[in-house]
């Protein structure tokens, strides 16, 4: 019988219901597959315990399948088979609210951007931020009731090449403008895919600041196995960092190309 590679233990539990910090994870799924060839293996039942174990209040979701016919066929046979529900859906703690939007459509099915939440959510909106036709990208919108404040959760997954990122935060401020109160808390995450380490000024000149623990520069989250780049981020307007925390280890390494990046924040 094959057995799950995850350890719930790998991350205890550090937050709650109650507590005054609000505390968001950023992940980068890789569509719960690792491997290619007859080295694929399915990673989704070991990300479900993962998400799980991070314990986040939000968890914003990059590269999740909503269905992919070819690989549901590869793995229907296996033990830990793939889920007949879509992944945003089957990763979700007991209890937690779902919001997805597709943002590429392929040969064989469809993924995007997800946000799992412990809090109320309200009506959720996706806005396409694709640079050109070979990289589809788009921004998840969706407003949290979080201790009886609104904050508006913002999930992006940025473009490959620095000038399309450049242009993609441009529209994100021009999205912002539009549709985010300009007094309410804003928190947006995801994998931005800054190698060079070059969007936090345009960033901030949006109103957004890049969630650091005080006296840290950065944290690492790819490749999971060395890493080494910060691609994923977490950015907030109205809100002060706390914390940031970067699981590893084997467990984590193996379920993704990426790590998670978790953040405690505060009222500012």
């Amino acid at each position: 019988m094959i057995k799950p590679a995850f350890k719930h233990s790998v991350q205890p539990p550090q937050t709650s219901i109650l507590s005054p910090y609000l505390r968001v994870a950023t992940y980068n799924i890789h569509k719960g597959v690792r491997g290619v060839g007859p080295q694929k293996r399915l990673e989704i039942h070991n990300l479900g315990l993962g998400v799980e174990a991070l314990d986040a209040d939000l968890v914003f979701l990059q590269e999740v399948r909503h269905f992919h016919h070819r690989e549901a066929k590869q793995f229907e046979r296996t033990w830990f088979g793939w889920p007949e529900q879509g992944q945003a859906e089957f990763l979700a703690p007991e209890g937690y609210e779902v919001a997805y939007r597709t943002n590429a459509v392929t040969r064989h099915g469809e993924h995007g951007n997800a946000l799992l939440s412990r809090w109320p959510i309200g009506e959720i909106g996706h806005h396409d931020v694709s640079d050109h036709r070979f990289e589809q990208r788009g921004l998840l919108h969706v407003p949290v009731q979080w201790h009886g404040l609104e904050v508006h959760a913002v999930v992006a997954h940025l473009g490959l090449m620095h000038g399309g990122r450049v242009r993609q935060v441009q529209r994100l401020a021009e999205f912002i403008a539009n549709h985010v109160p300009p007094e309410a808390l804003l928190v947006v995450a995801g994998d931005f895919n800054d190698w060079g380490e070059k969007l936090d000024a345009p960033m901030r000149e949006s109103g957004l600041t890049r969630a650091i623990s005080p006296g840290r520069s950065r944290q690492a989250t790819f490749p999971s196995r060395v890493p080494f780049f910060s691609l994923d981020r977490i950015y907030t307007r109205g809100m002060r960092c706390v914390s940031t925390q970067v699981p590893k280890g084997p467990a984590w390494a193996r379920m993704s190309d990426h790590l998670p990046l978790v953040a405690e924040l505060e009222l500012a």
